[in-house]
């Protein structure tokens, strides 16, 4: 695949990520990335030129200048200084991602690198390269620091990397890939450190793990329908069009093809209206959805972006120090979907808790002999501690700063950590769906001889060949991870 001038987009992300293909720079784009880096150098040699920290000092050493013979050392003091991250192992999934995104970012031109220090990054990402960084250590502003470090210590030959999964050093992967360590130039270690890469890849991440769960959402919720033998009318398009949310329509559509043809759903019914969580999924599912697709336009804007810092501007004969490292607008935007993506794992939980009540001829805990038998009970429990959980890891990260460099830096995003964060809310949500299909697919037993929809009826034979109906107790917790296992397999 090439990389172009053409925008970035979720979309092509996922591509990217499930195909594993090389890429590679047109010639128009590295011409552009050595335009800026010859104007730069010419600038640099100027009498009396000053630019931060391409000849000063960073952050609070801002006013330190530094002399031309040292300018390749103070960025490579830089890479090493930085990389200070803890915490746990960025996935190699997100570190492909924040690899090829500061690859895009340093391809628009701006940032004034040399084209061989690109074409490097790009030859560590074809050859599955991938550098060892760690989730602690980004305060979300002047660029993911730390992180983007430790990305960057492979190309002059330190820090660890995984090479198909197994870890080594940079060294020894760089010389059986027959590379060697780059020098990195004036301004090179400031552009590679300086930008959003870590915030971006993990919020892109997310955003298509959030799409896929968002789905998986609403096929569990008409399962839950039909197990509770709820009422269809709030799904009715007249409802959904009279308030006119693109996601609850959407939602609502959703839920009456899923139960398409249902026998449950068709029948006479006694209950006139049905708890909230039933009745609301289209309000609160298609909410969701609504954020979803607001973020994602605040993404598909970022890695289209340059966030480094300073900027150079060729053909305006400009240098400029700003601030476009600053992670507000992911930062905002994540906690909006960690808060959003919540609400699905909250609402199902509500769900569960419905269909293991003993309403509607359903038995309590949906199994024989219940006092005796357990059932179900506890399930519920492990899906309100995810809930809670998970309200907890939506405290807003952005509300939060803290003064680093002296004051230099005196406002920050925290971006970093609500990414890290809205991630693991995303990853939680799986896991009380799994909670509540498992549920629902037990109550749905109880409504034979009827039948739900044909789609919904087939769900179900393929399910119970490898979760069988419970009889009486046994060992759950297999049941849910396979379950959970087996619902990423499902295509909606």
């Amino acid at each position: 695949m090439e990389i172009n001038n053409t925008a970035f987009s979720l979309e092509s992300l996922k591509q990217f990520l499930q195909q594993k293909t090389n890429i590679s720079i047109t010639n128009e784009v590295l011409d552009k990335v050595q335009k800026n880096r010859s104007y730069l150098e010419r600038k640099i040699a100027e009498p009396n030129a000053r630019y931060y920290g391409i000849n000063t000092g960073f952050g609070a050493l801002c006013d330190v200048e530094i002399e031309p013979h040292q300018l390749e050392a103070l960025q490579e003091n830089l890479v090493m200084s930085h990389a200070c991250g803890m915490g746990d192992e960025v996935k190699q999934e997100v570190v492909r991602l924040m690899m090829l995104l500061k690859i895009k970012n340093l391809s628009l031109g701006s940032s004034g690198v040399s084209t061989e220090t690109l074409q490097r990054l790009v030859d560590l990402y074809n050859a599955d390269i991938l550098p060892v960084i760690w989730e602690v250590g980004s305060l979300g502003a002047s660029g993911d620091l730390a992180p983007l470090a430790h990305l960057s210590l492979p190309l002059i030959g330190m820090g660890s990397v995984r090479v198909n999964g197994e870890k080594r050093t940079s060294s020894e992967a760089l010389k059986q890939a027959g590379l060697k360590p780059l020098k990195l130039k004036a301004k090179e270690g400031l552009a590679l450190l300086n930008g959003t890469q870590f915030m971006s890849a993990w919020g892109c991440y997310s955003l298509l793990e959030a799409e896929r769960v968002e789905k998986l959402a609403d096929l569990t919720a008409a399962i839950s329908v039909d197990a509770f033998n709820c009422q269809i009318t709030p799904y009715h398009p007249a409802i959904q069009r009279v308030r006119n949310h693109q996601g609850q329509v959407e939602c609502a559509e959703n839920i009456l093809r899923f139960l398409d043809g249902s026998e449950i759903a068709v029948q006479p019914k006694n209950n006139v209206q049905d708890p909230y969580s039933f009745r609301c999924v289209p309000q609160v599912h298609g909410a969701v959805k609504g954020v979803i697709d607001q973020v994602r336009d605040v993404f598909e804007r970022e890695i289209n972006a340059v966030t480094d810092n300073p900027l150079i501007f060729e053909e305006e004969d400009l240098i400029l120090s700003g601030g476009n490292f600053h992670g507000e607008p992911l930062a905002l935007a994540l906690d909006y979907l960690s808060m959003a993506m919540s609400e699905l794992a909250s609402i199902s939980e509500r769900r569960t808790f419905q269909l293991i009540s003993g309403k509607r001829e359903l038995p309590k805990f949906l199994v024989a002999d219940s006092g005796l038998n357990s059932g179900l009970m506890i399930p519920q429990y492990t899906a309100a501690s995810i809930v809670s959980m998970n309200k907890q890891l939506a405290t807003p990260a952005s509300v939060d700063t803290i003064t680093s460099s002296d004051g230099q830096e005196d406002h920050v995003s925290m971006g970093a950590n609500a990414a890290v964060k809205c991630y693991k809310i995303v990853y939680n949500i799986e896991k009380v769906l799994a909670i509540e299909f498992m549920t629902a697919m037990q109550a749905l037993d109880f409504r034979t001889p009827l039948k739900s929809s044909p789609l919904i009826e087939k769900i179900k034979a393929e399910y119970r060949e490898i979760v069988p109906f419970l009889e009486k107790d046994r060992v759950l917790y297999d049941d849910i991870q396979v379950t959970l296992d087996f619902m990423r397999t499902i295509k909606v």
